[in-house]
């Protein structure tokens, strides 16, 4: 192993020189920095899993790693916009990827023997993954164009909606580990090793597994002794009953669909997050269940499970009939119609969505205040003159290369390692971020006008600066637990305020604010992958580019041809197993309520007040516990993050609810059990597993998407019979929708 992975020094300097023929003179140790002890908690974990080896002189870009990378960035963009309308939350894993990427790679080298080489492989397959990455992410834009399509009946314009969707370690992301792993794991001291039969094998059983959940068998999605027992019973359809889309919650329901246990996959959820995890499922059931059978907000009038509006009998509430020709909310239509409900345990979902983002806040505020603090030096005034005495307006010139680098103890080691080779990695200029910000302001600037979105200038300059605030406080949770947090309830409320009676407005005002964060993570998600795979950071932003404005393309044209095809299945409330519009029905049910009816129902006094003041609520969750563990550190409450134990109380108001046990289960054997007792065979399986897991079972979904599930036409259903209840919920609890 280097030297740089056995030790971490306390102040390295990576000194340029011009009398060097490659700019570098040498890396110089600081005279005091002697050996450290090994990392603790997940710091180990990525040390151990994730090697600093590297040969800097590879070259990444190809002609076959283009041709490949744009390949894969339309199969996954293509996928991800399946996945969007699914009843249940998924994506498209870089695991799954990977795989095909690997794949194609050694197909190809029949054509070019040289390709087989792991030591020139392996760059390739790296850029290809981080362009196919860029591409596999349902763009939020896809959701505002579905809502115009589903319930305004307007046709978007193609041209303008391509335009539209266009260094701590402990910041780990452990969601990326398989990934990086199964990397190593493929390619290890510029061989191509052995050890991935294993990974393959576990790859071909789940792709022929998955074919009996996901179609032949669809039982095993949920399967409820409860629910066969008694069939007939609402009470226990609600609370056992979850093997298709807002049937039930679930509870002691096993699912055996990797697809649903892996919408946040268990493998890679470190202990602490779990533990939270844990207590907010448990609460989650607890508070769902008193809200409904105490009727509170007139819980029984409604479904127990959904997110689109309601009359006060329970009929669907007809958005058309309170709003005008240029779609915006008509007070007076307001007051024949009535004001619409929302079933009741929605409502805990938004109040839970607020608590978690309030209580993140505080969280990293005094939990990680020093981290905070760092992140925002470059605010400070000495920051701020030493930026203006040392810029350079021929900002083309700069070569990105390190003049003077400091490392510290808390800097990644795959990070310090790329520092010593800083000749070859040179940082991409911040002028090249700076003219895609400058590009793609201009063109949400026309576009907002040119689209009739009702959302004035200065709305979309309130959009982009509340992104930039969280995007500190959000991507920092994600990094260190794995575990993504929204802010879409907390925009659509200040949207709401900022234009009343606008329900386009607020949309795209979520769109530019919501989807700026998510794409942000996204982003830095990718370039830690780059950082752990030590690919060059300019090559790896080409390579994002490349992906998005390519994966924007296919995700328009798959989600005109799935509304096409499948418009009645998503505008119902439960869906099916397969195809559902939870979704869309939410974000357009929120701009309904939050842009153009935000006063008289969440306005203090009125029926949903405690969603806006659940912010204010979320702000002292994590205080108590700062303070136990502070005056009485053996308790542990540091394994406790309210902010998870918050955003979980929700995790079950919509989708596929039989994996929510499954999940907890997979995790703890593998984080607790698999970790303590064999941490040898966590530390070189763990993660490998999980890739092939991810990647047999999602390219088995993408060929049953368009082959029976009718993602290009007509569906296919496997003929029904006991374990493919297709006239009801494949679990056989009362369908009661």
């Amino acid at each position: 192993m280097p030297p740089m992975a056995q030790r971490t020094p306390k102040d390295v300097v990576c000194a340029v020189t011009g009398s060097s023929p490659e700019g570098i003179s040498h890396v110089s140790w600081d005279a005091e920095a002697g050996p450290v002890s090994g990392r603790e908690g997940n710091d180990t974990v990525v040390s151990h899993v994730v090697s600093t080896d590297d040969d800097p002189s590879l070259n990444p870009w190809t002609f076959r790693s283009v041709f490949i990378g744009l390949g894969l960035s339309a199969f996954s963009s293509a996928l991800a916009e399946i996945y969007y309308f699914k009843p249940q939350t998924l994506t498209v894993s870089p695991m799954f990827l990977a795989i095909i990427s690997y794949v194609i790679g050694e197909y190809s080298s029949w054509l070019n023997p040289t390709f087989l080489q792991a030591s020139v492989q392996q760059k390739r397959e790296r850029i290809v993954i981080i362009m196919a990455s860029a591409a596999a992410n349902a763009a939020l834009a896809t959701e505002v164009l579905a809502v115009q399509r589903l319930y305004y009946n307007v046709d978007p314009n193609p041209a303008a909606s391509i335009f539209l969707l266009v260094y701590p370690s402990k910041m780990f992301y452990p969601s990326v580990l398989p990934l990086v792993s199964m990397l190593d794991t493929f390619f290890r001291d510029g061989t191509i090793v052995a050890t991935q039969n294993s990974s393959i094998l576990d790859y071909l059983h789940i792709f022929v597994w998955e074919l009996f959940p996901e179609w032949i068998f669809p039982l095993l999605t949920g399967f409820s002794v409860f629910c066969l027992r008694r069939p007939n019973n609402p009470a226990v359809s609600r609370l056992f009953g979850g093997s298709n889309g807002n049937e039930g919650l679930g509870v002691f329901s096993i699912c055996f669909d990797w697809l649903y246990i892996s919408a946040l996959n268990p493998f890679t959820v470190p202990l602490k997050a779990l533990i939270s995890a844990l207590f907010g499922y448990i609460l989650c059931i607890a508070v769902f269940t008193a809200v409904f059978y105490g009727d509170v907000w007139k819980a029984r009038n409604f479904p127990f499970l959904s997110q689109v509006l309601f009359y006060e009998n329970g009929t669907l509430y007809d958005q058309s009939l309170i709003m005008d020709a240029n779609y915006q909310v008509d007070p007076q239509l307001v007051a024949e119609q009535g004001l619409p409900y929302y079933a009741s345990t929605w409502v805990v979902y938004l109040i839970a969505t607020n608590l978690a983002l309030a209580a993140t806040i505080m969280h990293l505020l005094i939990w990680n205040h020093g981290d905070l603090r760092a992140a925002w030096t470059w605010l400070s005034p000495a920051s701020f003159w030493r930026t203006w005495n040392e810029f350079d307006w021929r900002f083309w010139k700069y070569d990105g290369r390190h003049r003077e680098v400091k490392v510290t103890d808390d800097l990644d080691p795959h990070y310090v390692q790329m520092l010593k080779q800083c000749h070859s990695y040179p940082d991409t200029p911040s002028s090249w971020y700076g003219l895609i910000a400058v590009l793609s302001l201009v063109v949400a600037f026309v576009f907002i006008y040119k689209s009739d979105s009702t959302l004035p200038w200065w709305g979309l300059v309130i959009a982009l600066l509340l992104a930039t605030i969280f995007i500190l406080f959000v991507v920092a949770l994600y990094a260190m637990t794995g575990v993504p947090l929204s802010i879409q309830t907390f925009v659509q409320m200040v949207a709401g305020y900022l234009h009343p009676g606008k329900p386009m407005a607020n949309m795209y005002f979520v769109l530019y604010s919501y989807n700026t964060m998510n794409q942000a993570q996204l982003l830095l998600r990718d370039l830690k992958v780059a950082q752990y795979v030590k690919l060059p950071p300019r090559a790896a932003f080409v390579a994002q580019i490349i992906g998005t404005v390519f994966g924007a393309t296919i995700n328009f044209v798959l989600m005109n041809s799935i509304i096409s095809n499948r418009r009645d299945t998503l505008l119902s409330i439960q869906g099916s197993n397969v195809w559902s519009g939870q979704q869309v029905q939410q974000y357009n049910s929120q701009a309904i309520v939050w842009g153009g009816l935000s006063s008289e129902l969440f306005s203090i006094g009125s029926r949903y007040h405690w969603v806006p003041l659940s912010y204010v609520i979320g702000l002292f969750l994590p205080v108590p516990f700062w303070l136990v563990h502070r005056y009485w550190p053996k308790l542990r409450t540091d394994f406790i993050y309210t902010p998870l134990i918050c955003g979980f109380v929700g995790t079950l108001a919509a989708g596929i609810n039989a994996s929510a046990l499954s999940f907890l289960i997979v995790g703890f054997a593998s984080q607790w059990w698999l970790r303590t007792r064999c941490p040898h065979w966590f530390r070189k399986y763990n993660y490998v597993v999980a890739a092939a897991l991810d990647g047999g079972t999602q390219v088995m979904v993408f060929i049953l998407s368009f082959a029976v599930f009718g993602a290009a036409g007509y569906a296919h259903l496997f003929p029904s019979w006991w374990g493919a209840n297709q006239a009801g919920n494949y679990d056989h609890c009362m369908l009661l929708q």
